[in-house]
C-alpha cells in the first residue's frame, strides 16, 4: 500500500524517537513532508496522573537479534534463494527457543 500524499488539510504525523533529537532530524521529517512527534532527550512519558510510566522495551528486539547473530549462516548470508534464508532464520529461531525451553 502506497504512502497517501501529505496536503495542507490533512498532513502526516511521525512520531521518532529520542536518537533523533537534533536540528537534522527535524529537518530531514519535514522535508518528507512529514509533522515530526520526537520526544525530548531527557524527557519522560507520564500517564494522565502525572507517574512515571513503564520504559520501552526496545532492547528485546535487539538483544534477539544479537543471539541470531551467532549462527553464521544467518550473520554471513550465503544463500541466493531467499526462502533458503528463511528457512535458516526460522531454524535459528527455532533453536533459540528450545535452548531456553531447556533451561525452564
Amino acid at each position: 500500500m502506497k504512502r497517501p500524499r501529505p496536503t495542507a488539510r490533512r498532513p502526516q504525523h511521525l512520531c521518532l524517537d529520542k536518537g533523533y533529537d537534533n536540528p537534522s532530524g527535524r529537518e530531514a521529517a519535514k522535508a518528507g513532508g512529514y509533522v515530526p512527534h520526537i520526544r525530548r532527550i531527557g524527557e519522560e512519558k507520564l500517564d494522565p496522573k502525572g507517574r512515571k510510566r513503564y520504559p520501552a522495551r526496545r532492547w528485546v528486539v535487539e538483544r534477539t537479534l544479537g543471539w541470531l547473530s551467532k549462527c553464521r549462516a544467518l550473520l554471513v548470508r550465503y544463500d541466493k534463494k531467499d526462502t533458503n534464508y528463511l528457512g535458516l532464520l526460522q531454524l535459528g529461531c527455532a533453536l533459540l527457543w528450545f535452548r531456553r525451553v531447556l533451561r525452564i
